[in-house]
């Protein structure tokens, strides 16, 4: 759990405090990596360190570091958007990163905007879509309230006029389907054989 007593860093875009926690330079190898990480592991870790908490706090940085460094995908997104794009990749998604910088960019609104204006899009929403009122009104089917008795009386007089039978059974079961004492009745059909069948 996080001290809230302790200050919060700032995403960045630069993508270069992670190589500076294992010692490295920006663009590292991946074998520079490994070896930068393994020697800081065994110098930080708990066990080595069991009364200095500093050491575990380091030892979960250096593991951090590792883990983003040595993920393909996530090494180029830092190396590239920085903290900043690691944390719009989890919020987001790793496809979505380059597209939530591109939007952005100050370019990329301006363009927004100016569309939205030359197109006229602005102009529906910001009349709150009142151009719709001008037009002349269709005739609205008028509907009515009718007492729920009135309705049944209505059903009831219907039913009645034509004078029919309302069924109230159920259909009785066919012999194929009763149970016979020595066990299910199987009714099948007769196969008929080719020479019958093309006469």
């Amino acid at each position: 759990m996080t001290d809230p007593n302790k200050p919060q860093r700032k995403l960045s875009r630069s993508g270069d405090s992670l190589y500076k926690t294992l010692g490295l330079q920006k663009g590292a190898s991946s074998e520079d990596i490994k070896k930068a990480y393994r020697k800081l592991a065994l110098r930080y870790h708990p066990d080595k360190n069991p009364e200095n908490p500093e050491a575990a706090e380091k030892f979960k940085e250096i593991n951090s570091a590792n883990s983003i460094l040595n993920d393909e995908n996530k090494r180029q997104i830092y190396d590239e958007y920085g903290s900043m794009g690691l944390y719009v990749a989890d919020q987001f998604g790793e496809d979505s990163v380059k597209y939530y910088f591109l939007m952005s960019k100050c370019w990329f609104k301006t363009l927004f905007f100016c569309a939205i204006i030359f197109t006229g899009c602005c102009c529906c929403c910001c009349c709150c879509f009142c151009c719709g009122k001008c037009g002349s009104k269709e005739e609205d089917e008028h509907y009515f309230y009718m007492d729920p008795e009135d309705l049944e009386a209505q059903v009831f007089e219907e039913q009645n006029k034509g004078n029919q039978t309302v069924i109230i059974g159920q259909p009785v079961p066919s012999a194929a389907s009763e149970v016979s004492p020595q066990g299910p009745v199987t009714v099948g059909m007769p196969i008929s054989s080719p020479d019958t069948m093309n006469h």
